[in-house]
């Protein structure tokens, strides 16, 4: 049974790793051009136009300096039937990292993270379609055990963008270009048949770096590859796999920086709006989120930056293209969980007997 493996940021080792132009190409292919195909790193040596020996080596080389996390499915949560949401908490200023120690045991936790506003945690969560506590329930088992004076539920009203590139070859310029507008994508669960969810549980979590990278899965199936690539294929299609792609670590790939820009947009303009800001290139995340009466901010976006000045100059830009003046930045100071969801494993229910049965 796979399980997550919890990722704390540490100062030791955390530094950038200088890295030539055929390893900064290699990281942009590897991150939007992973193929479904029975020699996928063969198609991305071809456009990197190195051999696929060398790009193999040198995937492995950025493995092993802990550039690239895992190459790895993407699925999409809320497609294959999971409940989510952001959620922003209150917890002890000067201890929160014991609350979100207890955060991170949950399995739908993947993303938790300490920003500097009085809601100083904030992490996803998601349930299985049968949780027996949903996400209600969820967090009132988390409130009470971390003593958090306040959660805020942030569920996605609509979705503009998840694509989490990290720009290796662009300059700030590039970050801070606004691209085509985009349209919101659809957020309804797809039927899922026994067959869809076994190459879920086959192919998902780290891939191996060989040139029959899905030959695994396919022998976990006892199916030819073929088969498991055309089950992928059929996700893909139906919105349920997002795609294959390589995950970087942030830090060591010289991206130091992510600032949650906030912004309070009229009503009537949030649709063509968070459109816009989607498309620039800086921003992996853009949402249509609740707002409250002490919180005015209604579109979420997400800047990834080599420093806070990048992301700065990326939230600006958006800023003088949009028109919209009412915002704020939240920057994180410390990752206390950065995992991979895992799906249709036994742990959700697990954790629901632990910690309410």
């Amino acid at each position: 049974m796979a399980v997550a493996r919890d990722k704390v940021r540490s100062r030791r080792g955390g530094s950038a790793v200088p890295l030539d132009e055929t390893d900064k190409k290699l990281l942009n292919l590897m991150q939007g051009s992973f193929p479904l195909a029975e020699r996928p790193f063969a198609h991305v040596a071809e456009l990197a136009e190195i051999p696929e020996d060398d790009l193999l080596d040198r995937v492995r080389y950025l493995l092993d300096k802990r550039i690239i996390r895992e190459i790895t499915p993407i699925f999409d949560t809320r497609a294959l039937g999971y409940q989510s949401m952001l959620v922003a908490a209150k917890v002890d200023a000067e201890h929160p990292h014991r609350a979100a120690q207890f955060i991170n045991s949950h399995p739908g936790v993947t993303h938790n993270y300490l920003r500097n506003h009085e809601f100083n945690l904030w992490f996803t969560l998601a349930v299985e379609p049968d949780s027996r506590l949903g996400l209600d329930g969820t967090l009132d088992v988390i409130a009470a055990k971390t003593g958090a004076t306040s959660i805020r539920q942030l569920p996605t009203l609509k979705l503009f963008k998840i694509r989490m590139d990290l720009e290796m070859q662009g300059g700030t310029d590039a970050l801070s270009a606004q691209g085509q507008a985009v349209e919101p994508m659809e957020l309804d669960p797809i039927d899922l048949s026994a067959e869809d969810i076994a190459v879920i549980r086959a192919t998902q979590g780290p891939m191996a770096v060989r040139s029959d990278a899905f030959a695994p899965a396919a022998e976990r199936l006892g199916v030819p590859v073929a088969e498991v690539l055309a089950r992928l294929e059929s996700l893909r299609e139906r919105g349920g796999l997002r795609r294959v792609a390589a995950i970087l670590y942030h830090r060591r790939a010289g991206f130091s920086a992510n600032g949650m820009g906030v912004w309070a947009v009229p009503e009537g303009e949030i649709l063509d709006t968070g459109r816009r800001m989607a498309a620039f290139r800086g921003i992996s995340h853009c949402y249509q989120r609740p707002t409250y009466p002490d919180w005015p901010y209604s579109v979420f976006t997400m800047a990834h930056g080599r420093s806070k000045e990048e992301c700065d100059a990326i939230l600006d830009s958006i800023a003088a293209a949009t028109g919209i003046e009412q915002r704020a930045t939240l920057y994180s100071s410390t990752e206390f969980k950065k995992v991979r969801m895992l799906y249709f494993t036994d742990d959700f229910k697990r954790w629901e007997e632990e910690h309410a049965p």
